[in-house]
């Protein structure tokens, strides 16, 4: 085991840094700035290697009819440093030049932050493009960005003369890093897995890439390394080389990011030969970063009036956010349901509207009112996440309580976890690896009501902590039965328990929210995870 001294390289396609910085799309980029983070605090010896989207990922704005559009515009940082280094990335045998930039740690308390960029004036307008949109609608385009921040991220390190006793690929985007280090380590195989540590994050077909190896060996994916060379270090033989199982073969360990992540992992990949040890280390954010600091002195001071009083007003605060971009104006003291993260299929955004007859009464209750935010970005090419998207919004923009939010951001989802009074989180069970946004959520007290799936498996206690929706799996073979009977079970707690528990018992109410934010910390805070990367895979 290597000491916490070691210097430690980390390779991510993303990093939530700050709002300031749109080089991030989601949960991958909030984990990513949260390990920089608290690396940072913590002292550790670690670097990040990143790419400096020119577009970010997309501009979630309005269009006349006040629909999401997806804007793609420039942007500029001049609180990075240019390091004045300059090198060449073959890529599709064209000399590529890099230009690497540098976030200080002083800037925003992170790790020191390395971002390359193609966007130069030596390189033709094609090659400026490769790192200009984040997760590219072209194929070729993304294999380049994955060059890109795998071998020039390896080519960076050596000019900057880095003793690098650990290259962690937060993702296997970066997975080139493998074949570069293949040809640098002597063409040792054992050299670079003793290098070489790999973090999965999803069990979805769309995170586990896959691709034609012809194409890749003529982008020049493999570096210096031919086809033949490649299939006898992955053990893949077929067409396709697929990232992931080639991280798997090339590093000395893996993990998954939760308890139940790592049996999934485990079970998907069991069948091939010479991979690595699949461990887990769940997944955690930055409670220095997230958690408001008057409702963590409210907490630690047992103040249940403060904590009632404070979380009122940054229910407030949400709400002129809510009425800028909507004009509905939302009530403080009604209970308010925040669904937020990224949308894709298996979050299942729209669980809350599949029984049309049961959301009415829900919106219409003049008893125990209710009000609902949606927000979050899907992918931007992705055509099902849009129409799912935009058929939230076009079937409740005459309800007067319930907003569908754009800019979902850092400092929007900040706000949303701070004003929510639940935090609904509802994908298809197995399929949420870690799903971090409920554990910044219940830093600022609001309470997770959610299927058992990813960390919440971990945290979880009904009518404690938090409210849990049981899965229906007796119904797994029929995933239509199931998503009914799960979203019958989420309407019978949200209407038996949680309504008449924030209306009629607010003692108990403030009880679960406190044990909520007591028990979601040190265990889900980024310091604990960090350590246990440098325990367990550094």
């Amino acid at each position: 085991m290597l000491s916490n001294n070691s210097t430690v390289a980390y390779f991510s396609m993303e990093y939530a840094i700050d709002q300031a910085l749109k080089i991030y799309s989601g949960g991958l980029g909030f984990l990513a700035g949260s390990h920089l983070r608290s690396a940072h605090a913590l002292n550790k010896n670690l670097i990040g290697i990143g790419i400096l989207w020119k577009h970010g990922y997309y501009d979630q704005d309005r269009n006349e009819n006040q629909e999401m559009v997806c804007t793609f515009r420039n942007k500029s940082y001049h609180f990075l440093e240019d390091t004045l280094i300059k090198f060449t990335v073959n890529i599709h045998d064209k000399e590529v030049w890099v230009k690497a930039f540098l976030l200080k740690p002083e800037t925003f308390g992170s790790a020191p932050l390395y971002l390359l960029s193609t966007d130069v004036p030596e390189n033709d307008f094609l090659s400026q493009t490769i790192t200009h949109n984040l997760y590219d609608k072209n194929e070729a385009t993304r294999i380049a960005q994955s060059i890109i921040l795998g071998i020039g991220g390896g080519k960076l390190i050596d000019i900057l003369n880095l003793n690098i006793q650990t290259y962690h690929l937060n993702e296997a985007h970066a997975l080139p890093l493998a074949f570069y280090l293949f040809k640098k380590y002597d063409e040792d195989k054992e050299k670079v897995k003793q290098k070489l540590v790999f973090t999965t994050h999803t069990p979805e077909v769309a995170g586990n890439e896959e691709r034609n190896k012809d194409l890749l060996a003529e982008m020049h994916f493999f570096g210096e390394l031919n086809i033949q060379q490649v299939e006898q270090i992955t053990n893949q033989f077929g067409l396709n080389l697929n990232y992931t199982l080639a991280a798997l073969q090339l590093s000395r360990k893996a993990n998954a990011v939760s308890q139940i992540h790592g049996n999934v992992s485990r079970e998907m990949w069991k069948g091939n030969n010479n991979i690595c040890e699949i461990t887990h280390i769940t997944n955690a954010q930055n409670q220095a970063y997230w958690q408001d600091n008057i409702l963590k002195s409210a907490l630690d001071n047992n103040d249940f009036q403060l904590l009632e009083l404070r979380k009122k007003e940054l229910k407030s605060e949400l709400f002129q956010t809510v009425a800028n971009q909507t004009g509905k104006l939302f009530d403080k003291n009604i209970l308010t349901i925040v669904w937020a993260r990224r949308f894709a299929g298996y979050k299942r955004a729209d669980l809350l509207l599949r029984d049309l007859e049961q959301f009415n009464e829900l919106i219409h209750d003049q008893k125990s009112p209710i009000q609902i935010i949606w927000a979050g970005k899907p992918y931007p090419f992705a055509q099902a996440d849009l129409e799912l998207f935009h058929s939230i919004q076009q079937q409740t923009s005459h309800l007067k309580n319930v907003a569908v939010l754009t800019g979902y951001e850092l400092a929007l989802s900040a706000q949303l976890k701070k004003g929510a009074d639940i935090w609904l989180n509802t994908p298809r069970f197995t399929r949420e690896a870690s799903g971090t946004s409920g554990m910044s959520a219940a830093m600022n007290g609001a309470i997770n009501f959610s299927i058992p799936d990813g960390w919440v498996a971990e945290f979880a206690k009904h009518n404690y902590n938090s409210f849990v929706i049981p899965v229906a799996d007796e119904l797994r073979d029929n995933p239509i039965l199931q998503e009914i009977e799960e979203g019958k079970r989420m309407y019978a707690i949200l209407n038996q328990e949680v309504k008449p528990t924030y209306y009629q018992n607010k003692t108990k109410w403030l009880e679960i929210m406190k044990n909520s934010m007591l028990d979601v910390t040190p265990q889900f805070d980024s310091d604990r995870m960090v350590n246990e990367y440098f325990e367990k895979m550094y």
